[in-house]
């Protein structure tokens, strides 16, 4: 956790001088063009352009490991299952069939398997940006850009406690499996099989929920007392200007958008295979 309390990491590259609001934007237009397309060749350059971007930021790996696995998990299953499900999905969208893995009551075939290889990639390439935006961006400067986009002050405030209160969720959770393994209720291998490690886990869920609510109420009462809500704006004390870079970063977002926009209008085929069909 960070000295903030949150999943920002302190630094001065270019993206965490950055407006947030930008920095959204970006992250928006980057998935919308992801979405665009079914093309492993665009998702190459893009996915190279969102590791460079997020290298240039100097984050600590360490810091990103457990959501860098979490997305190698969700890949994982979500490719397993497509394959197993509808082994030859892929053959609606090539319009061929290349027998590849027998399963017994099917076979996966090689359309799907590229289909699979293409669909990771497309959620791959999303990961580097989304690290960048959270690591990069300050909840309370974050907040104060939100507001310069005409969102609501509430709203913006709520997003700003959501960041900051995450580490604060992850500390928690940790600690309420430690003193849960101190009394014989663990989640390793060695504390028992599968049924059992799943239903300790479960255990922790209610006191994580209560100790979530008393933080709830606890930040509630705290805005209550100070008066929050009862004026219609307020000042930011974490806002800054938009900058130049800001300006030019927007603008390579505009341009981003459109070009994907003309690349898909221009007759980019939905599904790229390289192999006939």
């Amino acid at each position: 956790m960070s000295k903030a309390g949150n999943l920002y990491v302190e630094g001065d590259s270019f993206f965490h001088r950055m407006d947030g609001a930008i920095k959204l934007i970006l992250l928006l237009v980057w998935t919308v063009c992801t979405f665009l397309f079914m093309d492993m060749r665009v998702f190459a350059v893009m996915l190279s352009g969102g590791v460079i971007m997020l290298l240039s930021a100097r984050i600590p790996f360490k810091r990103m490991t457990i959501l860098f696995g979490l997305m190698m998990i969700f890949l994982m299953i979500n490719s397993i299952f497509i394959l197993l499900i509808t082994p030859r999905f892929g053959t609606s969208l090539t319009g061929s069939d290349t027998p590849f893995i027998p399963l017994g009551y099917n076979t996966i075939n090689a359309e799907t398997l590229f289909y699979v290889l293409t669909l990771s990639l497309k959620y791959f390439t999303l990961l580097p940006i989304t690290l960048l935006f959270i690591f990069t961006t300050h909840p309370s400067r974050f907040s104060a850009s939100l507001h310069k986009l005409k969102v609501p002050y509430k709203l913006a405030y709520s997003v700003s406690i959501a960041l900051r209160y995450i580490p604060d969720l992850t500390q928690e959770f940790r600690s309420i499996l430690n003193a849960m393994q101190m009394r014989g209720l663990g989640i390793s291998r060695s504390d028992g099989n599968l049924k059992v490690r799943i239903r300790n886990l479960s255990l922790v869920i209610v006191p994580l929920l209560q100790s979530s609510l008393q933080h709830v109420e606890m930040v509630s009462d705290a805005m209550d007392l100070r008066g929050f809500g009862t004026k219609r704006e307020r000042t930011w004390y974490m806002g800054t200007p938009t900058s130049l870079s800001d300006k030019l970063v927007l603008a390579l977002c505009a341009i981003l958008l459109a070009l994907s926009i003309l690349l898909k209008l221009k007759g980019v085929q939905h599904f790229w295979y390289p192999f006939g069909g």
